[in-house]
């Protein structure tokens, strides 16, 4: 069977793959969602849910390096990566081993697209259209309560040192406007580098620190206070604003308990 991924490239399965092996955390939850835990024999240090996973599979490396003689030693059938999480060398490397897929995601709708795919590539089409539905009927329900009108402005850290904010053209941009809130830095391009200074950071009614790739805790509250002592901050779960997949269903659940307007 033929098959294209999010980048248009096509691969070729002679049967429903049996060994997976995801480099993409978000990824290796949607796997286990769709009932192939079973299945899935190598995973990243970062894959963290189910918590189990880091226990019972091997782990091949991060998501930017990984370990290319434990991916041979696991014979996978098939090998899912993303676009922004891995690297194009990691991923070269890769291409001799098993056929690749690789997601590419900036909306929820592009989400729901890689669910359907891989109920298809695995053989799950029921679960991949009961966990479609779900995730549609948790948008509906969210975005009927919310309010098209006064949005709250925020910045959106994702580093220190540099300081990194998300900006338009990612998925925490999508997810932001998702959860009813206006990004400030939605004229700018992906991950900017900016300086605390930053004009548009007066703009904001409310900063967030996210809990990932970079581990904002309180004491960077502190930090921020002194700078903004008029604007409210927050550690917000960087879970539901960048991981896709299954995890979706619980954005929706967490918008509505912080965000609903």
């Amino acid at each position: 069977m033929k098959y294209l991924d999010q980048l248009n490239r096509e691969l070729q399965l002679n049967k429903s793959p049996k060994r997976i092996v995801s480099l993409v955390p978000s990824q290796t939850e949607l796997i286990v969602d769709l009932g192939l835990e079973k299945e899935l024999v190598g995973v990243t240090k970062f894959c963290v849910h189910p918590s189990s996973l880091r226990k019972n599979k091997t782990i091949v490396g991060g998501t930017k390096q990984v370990d290319i003689e434990k991916i041979i030693a696991l014979q996978p059938d098939i090998i899912l990566c993303n676009k922004e999480e891995n690297t194009k060398e990691m991923i070269d490397k890769l291409k001799s081993i098993a056929p690749i897929h690789i997601s590419d995601i900036y909306t929820v709708e592009d989400c729901l697209e890689l669910i359907k795919t891989y109920g298809q590539i695995f053989n799950k089409f029921n679960e991949a259209s009961r966990l479609v539905n779900v995730i549609k009927t948790e948008k509906e329900a969210f975005h009927s309560q919310r309010s098209t009108s006064n949005k709250m402005k925020v910045a959106y850290f994702i580093w220190k040192n540099p300081f990194m904010v998300a900006a338009s053209n990612t998925f925490i941009h999508s997810m932001l406007n998702e959860a009813n809130l206006f990004n400030v830095f939605e004229d700018e391009e992906r991950y900017p580098e900016i300086q605390l200074d930053h004009p548009k950071i007066k703009e904001a009614d409310c900063i967030f620190l996210s809990s990932e790739p970079y581990p904002f805790k309180e004491k960077d509250i502190d930090e921020f206070k002194k700078q903004f002592p008029s604007k409210k901050i927050m550690i917000v779960d960087g879970e539901m604003f960048s991981w896709y997949g299954s995890r979706i269903c619980k954005s929706y659940r967490y918008f509505k308990s912080y965000f609903l307007a």
